[in-house]
């Protein structure tokens, strides 16, 4: 120890005698004695030592100048027993804080953890968020990253500064900082959970997800990755409380509806889907895809009247879709609306050439016309066929028949083995005297039963 004298006056100024080595840490200690005005220095060992210089001989100071330094020396004497207490308290927070400023994060991680289990340190803010910002330091560093196992340096580091603003509140020196640093943990959650599901740990990815949630509360991505790592892993209920918490941050979309439609109906919980569908039109009420399962569920619960007053809304937000100018028509010659029917059949397939329905609906309206005009002359005898205009009308018929034709044979370019349409030519061809065609036809229905 190399000692320096201050003024006749001031206290002694100590140094170690290693000077590259010695670390002032009065900042740290002179609040606690600070009416004896001494300076601690840590030596190389790890001790406080506590050194005053006093004159050779107090003979030449005045009476009053020996009593002060008589004194002095007694609060020397006194305060000699403390260091291994003041060690104790505070040289491992001390110690962590020094070696984190000169880069030695390793040596500051053990100090650390040697204060967060010391009763008179682990309960402190001060503590806490030194431990936060020395744990993410590892984490942030390409090489004492190393050191810490996976995951590890982030739970500490979010832990840390968690309990920070536990024990000191957002509002506290050492909180108000903790909430700052914790919002810079959220990309390497974030990127865990990322690397996680990408290599099909779901569990991993979905537990860090969530702790990028709490770093981050406001942000939705996490909680939205979150419930596609749960169906990922079949997890339909997490992915539905994580939709729903969503729902609850005031987030919408269409694919989130969506997702909670087709979990509901995959479930077969028509309740379920009902209200999710509701939601769902409350947030898109022109949504296509929305409205049409809206009137896809009223068309099976045979509410006709309800229906048609959907659709019609659903043509009105979608003018260009040929499917609903189809179903529309359906509905309408349900209601034997024959002419409102035709009507969407042919704008339907205005829109649309390849719309199946209306194709084949056309077809049915125009053969059931011409096949009845056919049937009614052949019923008649042989004097009132020639006399009434029989042969007229029979082949009145049959040229509305060739229309059906025409419609037919386009639903078969859309289907070429649907049977409805296959026995529909058949008959038609038949009527017209189409009997090659009539009979391929034929063979074509006896091979699809076989």
């Amino acid at each position: 120890m190399e000692e320096e004298r201050g003024g006749p006056f001031g206290p002694a100024r100590l140094f170690l005698a290693n000077r590259r080595r010695a670390r002032c840490v009065s900042a740290e200690l002179s609040s606690d004695f600070h009416t004896h005005s001494f300076h601690f220095f840590r030596s190389a060992g790890g001790v406080f030592n506590l050194k005053c210089r006093l004159p050779l001989s107090t003979s030449t100071f005045p009476t009053f100048m020996k009593k002060t330094f008589l004194t002095l020396a007694t609060g020397v004497a006194l305060v000699a027993g403390l260091p291994a207490v003041v060690s104790a308290q505070t040289s491992a927070v001390t110690n962590a804080i020094l070696n984190q400023r000169s880069g030695l994060l390793d040596k500051a991680r053990t100090d650390i953890d040697k204060a967060i289990v010391n009763e008179k340190t682990s309960g402190k803010a001060k503590t806490w968020y030194t431990r936060g910002e020395i744990y993410q330091g590892m984490l942030e560093s390409p090489i004492y990253s190393k050191q810490l196992q996976p995951g590890e340096g982030l739970q500490k580091a979010y832990e840390s500064y968690a309990k920070t603003v536990e024990l000191d509140t957002k509002t506290g020196e050492f909180g108000k900082q903790a909430v700052a640093k914790m919002s810079g943990l959220y990309g390497f959650a974030f990127n865990d959970a990322v690397n996680s599901y990408n290599a099909k740990e779901y569990d991993k990815a979905i537990s860090s997800y969530k702790l990028a949630s709490q770093l981050n509360p406001q942000d939705t991505t996490a909680v939205l990755y979150s419930a596609y790592a749960y169906e990922a892993k079949q997890d339909f209920a997490g992915a539905k409380a994580s939709y729903n918490q969503l729902l609850g941050m005031n987030y919408k979309s269409v694919t989130l509806y969506s997702r909670l439609l087709q979990m509901a109906r995959s479930e077969k919980n028509d309740a379920e889907a009902a209200a999710v569908l509701k939601q769902a039109l409350a947030a898109y009420p022109t949504n296509k895809t929305f409205m049409l399962e809206d009137l896809n569920m009223t068309l099976a619960s045979g509410k006709g009247g309800d229906a048609l007053e959907k659709i019609t809304k659903s043509i009105a937000s979608d003018p260009g879709n040929s499917n609903l100018y189809a179903v529309r028509g359906s509905l309408y010659d349900q209601q034997k609306k024959t002419d409102l029917a035709l009507a969407d059949y042919r704008k339907a397939v205005e829109l649309d050439p390849k719309n199946f329905d209306a194709q084949y609906n056309l077809g049915v309206h125009d053969f059931n016309r011409g096949i009845e005009l056919v049937n009614k002359s052949r019923k008649m005898d042989l004097k009132t066929y020639q006399n009434s205009g029989g042969k007229k009308m029979e082949a009145d018929g049959k040229k509305i028949v060739e229309q059906a034709i025409g419609y037919f044979e386009k639903a078969l370019e859309v289907s070429p083995n649907e049977v409805a349409v296959l026995s529909s030519l058949q008959k038609a061809y038949t009527t017209v005297g189409r009997n090659a065609d009539a009979e391929k036809m034929n063979a074509k229905l006896q091979s699809l039963r076989k």
